[in-house]
């Protein structure tokens, strides 16, 4: 069994980072490039990106063959392409590509996304800036911007606004999710939609990243955006940045698996009292039933947990129950005009709530 990662990237994978070596601009601002597959043109998609004044550029390159990054490095000495040894979930990759980067903000797209609007990249950052007041409020101890993650405004390729803001509920004693479409700015969203948005890379740094040990794409999203919300960070949405798909929405899969099992032990399990959070051992049998499986295994991967969870006892500021009480005491936007079928994952049944 993988263990927990207690700090961020213990466990980095085997790549090579080429070019990159230029920097394009000093906004603070660079951009993370995920390719999700197909023939997309890559010198239209660099330059469009160089325009936007981003100071680095990292794409993360898959296994297969990458027949024109000599090319391409030699043309954007601003891009560093990171050549991958073997494929690697989504937020593995982001991970990766923040071990490499220097600057405190970080822009996570995918090469099927355009940036209709926003500003430059100086513009974008400038936005995210506390100010000179709210600096002082922190006693100089925060990063210098506002939050952790800001979520975009996201479309299909009809211009039409995906409800892309995820939102936490309960219903029956089951934790699921529901998606809303974005109307206003500073709306809360639980994790952001397909990893895209702008990143305070000190926050995500000190928050772990993303948990290597679950490979799939939505349970890391779950864990990432829920760890957020219990241990005190801010996702929220900007209306003043805009993407659009290229092609198809990507589908979500949220089939509950063994990344949900401990997604469930790492954040829905845990009870906050005081100023601490523990895993108790009255969650093992309920535990053990989800699994169905061998007991002594589910007992290491419960065990495994709980030391985790100690490790960060003092880093919790709520527990699940209380993240999805607090949204339920917010009216949710609603989802009028929202394009039905896109980018909505409806999880009824499979996340136990944590009581």
């Amino acid at each position: 069994m993988n263990t927990i990662p207690t700090t961020f990237n213990d466990a980095l994978p085997s790549y090579t980072a080429v070019g990159g070596n230029e920097r394009l601009a000093s906004t603070g601002l660079s951009a993370v490039l995920l390719n999700r597959g197909g023939r997309y043109p890559r010198r239209t998609l660099f330059q469009e990106l160089e325009k936007i004044g981003f100071d680095y550029v990292l794409s993360i390159e898959s296994s297969r063959e990458r027949y024109d990054v000599e090319e391409l490095s030699g043309r954007f000495p601003f891009v560093r392409f990171i050549l991958l040894s073997e494929d690697i979930s989504p937020g593995e990759q982001i991970n990766l590509a923040v071990s490499e980067l220097s600057g405190p903000l970080f822009f996570v797209i995918w090469n099927d996304l355009r940036i209709m609007s926003g500003g430059g990249a100086s513009r974008m950052a400038e936005r995210l800036c506390l100010s000179q007041e709210e600096i002082a409020k922190t006693e100089g101890k925060g990063s210098g911007f506002k939050r952790l993650c800001t979520v975009p405004v996201i479309q299909n390729a009809r211009c039409e606004t995906l409800p892309t803001l995820i939102a936490p509920a309960v219903k029956a004693k089951v934790v699921k999710t529901l998606a809303f479409t974005p109307v206003k700015d500073g709306l809360s969203s639980l994790y952001p939609y397909d990893g895209v948005g702008i990143y305070d890379r000190d926050r995500f740094i000190r928050l772990g990243g993303f948990d290597n040990t679950l490979k799939s794409p939505y349970w890391q999203l779950m864990d990432f955006g829920f760890r957020a919300c219990l241990w005190g960070e801010e996702i929220s949405v900007t209306q003043l940045v805009k993407l659009s798909y290229d092609g198809e929405v990507p589908v979500v899969d949220s089939t509950p698996e063994a990344s949900y099992r401990r997604f469930y032990l790492k954040n829905l399990g845990p009870v906050f009292r005081g100023d601490y959070a523990h895993l108790p051992l009255r969650r093992f049998p309920g535990y053990l039933r989800q699994t169905r499986g061998d007991p002594f295994s589910a007992w290491e991967e419960f065990a495994s947990a709980r030391r985790w969870v100690k490790t960060n006892r003092y880093r919790f500021r709520s527990d699940a129950r209380a993240v999805t009480e607090l949204w339920e005491d917010i009216d949710p936007p609603q989802n009028e005009g929202a394009p039905r079928g896109e980018g909505v994952h409806k999880d009824e049944g499979v996340h136990k709530d944590a009581t």
